[in-house]
């Protein structure tokens, strides 16, 4: 079994990436930093922002294995730079957008901000998106490009980084 392909190595990666993006900075966030503004939260009513928050966090908890689990079956890797997929992945919700595993993240911290009420955690989900958009187009296209070639090029021009095809793309 290739090295970065074990479940100690995933856990590793799942526990270093997003677990701290969506469970420690949220939590030390909602636990440090205090906001003063006046809440749109208020003028819902939190039953329905509570049922939201879950659902959306439900959702993206769902793509994030999905697409972990993708990555391990089809790709031979993990998440996790350091231990890539060697094979390309382009099934499942990867047919439909180019990062679902961060785009479930994004709903989990979406989810997150709603459930707790808490703004800061939007502005936190924002700037994460912001990192990784960047991440993404100065550094992993540029070596998805290099591993994958002209199928990665293919791939980029028909599926979008960030929102989802509604019919999902075949590779010919």
């Amino acid at each position: 079994m290739k090295q970065g392909n074990n479940l100690f190595s995933h856990l590793l990666s799942i526990l270093a990436l997003p677990f701290m993006a969506t469970v420690v900075i949220p939590s030390l966030i909602h636990s440090f930093i205090k906001t003063n503004w006046i809440s749109f939260f208020h003028v819902l009513n939190e039953s329905l922002i509570d049922f939201i928050g879950g659902l959306l966090f439900g959702i993206g908890a769902v793509l994030f294995g999905a697409t972990v689990f993708l990555f391990a079956k089809v790709g031979k890797g993990t998440l996790a730079p350091w231990a890539p997929p060697e094979k390309f992945v382009v099934v499942g919700p990867y047919k439909h957008v180019r990062n679902p595993m961060l785009c479930g993240v994004n709903l989990m911290l979406m989810g997150i901000a709603l459930f707790l009420k808490n703004e800061n955690i939007i502005l936190w989900q924002v700037l994460f998106l912001v990192i990784n958009t960047i991440y993404f187009i100065k550094s992993e296209e540029p070596d998805l490009v290099k591993r994958f070639g002209a199928d990665y090029e293919l791939y980029k021009k028909n599926v979008g980084r960030w929102i989802p095809r509604l019919r999902g793309w075949e590779m010919e």
